[in-house]
This record gives structure tokens, sequence and C-alpha cells, in this order.
């Protein structure tokens, strides 16, 4: 994806930046072959209507609002409606980020600038000063968000947030009233396998294997079924927590 130029707005302040996702998808990518003859599978538009193949040019979109029955929206229509804040990134206001659920965080994405910027400069001295992050809103694509800017070493990082009718959280009943000494052993347990957050430490352990079975089916091997190792199951709460324990 290349670099998105945008705009931060802030008050009448305007800083240029660009825009760049910080995510890159690590999955190993396949193709999907017809089985008999190993040939790529082809996706084509069809008109069950027509009995034809559709061109892109040839296709609109249309919102059902009965069975069947469609209000068409030609590309034109749908530009019309784009918020004002295309190509700009509109700060709302200023937020604690412990008061947003990560539940709600999207995708992210680094914004930088091409050259030293005094006004880039400045707005992250303050988000770090304040401690808090940027409420904005935006336009990406086709789609309105919300998002926060929030200071990093690296620079401004731009997470674009769910709303509140996309996020699904079920009300989950949490009795507190636990045994104590079950509570203890828990509390014990978390501390004993406490750690600091390393990501270079976490590998993708699915995607190492199929690499690896890639390899070997390049060098005539077949694919060997990858070790798991057996886990004992204690019905048993307290039980449970002392073996834990034990175990290193």
């Amino acid at each position: 994806m290349p670099n998105i130029h945008s705009n931060i707005s802030f008050g009448l302040v305007n800083i240029p930046v660009l825009m760049n996702p910080i995510i890159r998808n690590n999955d190993t990518s396949f193709n999907q072959l017809h089985k008999k003859c190993l040939n790529r599978i082809k996706y084509i538009k069809y008109c069950e209507h027509c009995k034809e193949e559709v061109k892109e040019k040839d296709i609109i979109k249309g919102y059902e609002y009965e069975p069947d029955k469609y209000l068409t929206f030609p590309k034109e229509e749908l530009d019309k409606l784009k918020p004002e804040q295309e190509k700009e990134i509109e700060i709302v206001s200023f937020v604690k980020i412990s008061e947003i659920d990560p539940a709600y965080f999207e995708k992210s994405y680094i914004l930088g600038t091409e050259k030293t910027s005094k006004a880039y400069n400045l707005f992250c001295e303050a988000l770090k000063k304040v401690k808090k992050v940027a409420l904005a809103k935006t336009v990406l694509g086709s789609k309105f968000y919300y998002c926060i800017l929030r200071f990093t070493p690296s620079g401004i990082i731009m997470t674009t947030l769910f709303f509140q009718e996309e996020v699904n959280i079920p009300e989950v009943n949490i009795d507190s009233n636990v045994k104590e000494k079950e509570l203890e052993l828990a509390i014990k347990l978390i501390n004993e396998r406490s750690a600091k957050f390393e990501p270079s430490k976490y590998q993708d352990e699915y995607q190492d294997n199929i690499r690896k079975a890639i390899d070997a089916k390049l060098n005539g091997k077949e694919v060997k079924n990858v070790k798991r190792k057996g886990k004992e199951q204690i019905s048993d709460l307290l039980e449970a927590l002392e073996k834990s324990l034990k175990k290193k």
C-alpha cells in the first residue's frame, strides 16, 4: 500500500502527514486449484437473469429494501454522500486511552512526515506531556471512521475504532464470592508466570509449520503430524491450581 497523503486538523493548525499501515499480513498465500487438473480457479461475475458474464463497468450497488426490490446507487451518487473529512483527520477531543476498551480498536497506521515539521513535532510533544490521545474522525476509502492518535517513540500512531453497534460484548455473570484459598493460589500462579511483553519472542507457530511443510514437499518428503503435548484433565479447581504451581 503506497503512502497516503493526509492532514491532521488541530483547531486552526494543519499538519500534513503520510499515512502507512503498520500491520503486515503474515499468512502463507495459497491459490485455489481444480483438484482434477491443478489449474487456477477463476471467479466470474455472472448475472443469473441475463445468463452472461458481467464486466466491472456494468456493476452498480443496490440496497434491498424488500425481497428482490432494490434502490440503485451509482458510484457518482455515493461520492456525493462522503463526509467532508476525506483526506483529513479532524480532531474532536482529547481523552485518556484507559477509557477506551481495546475491543474497539480496529487497524493502526503510522503517521509520519515527508520533511521536518515544526507543527508535527509540537503535536507529538504536546501529546506526550498531557498523556492523552486525540480522538478524531476521518474517511478512509469509502468508510467513515472515528480514530485515536497517540504518541509513541516512533511517531504518531492512528488507530481506527469500531462503532458501538459493531462491537458485541455479551454480559457475563462474574461471581466475586470465590474461595479464599483458590484465589490465593490463582494470584500466586499469575505472579509466577508474569513477564515483560516482548513481541519478538512470540512466533506464529501455525505459519512456521506451513513453511516447513512447503520445504518438505519441495524436497519430496511427506508432511508429518505436529507433535502435540498431552494435557492432564483435572476437574477439581483447587487440585488443578496446586498442580499448576508445582509444574514448571
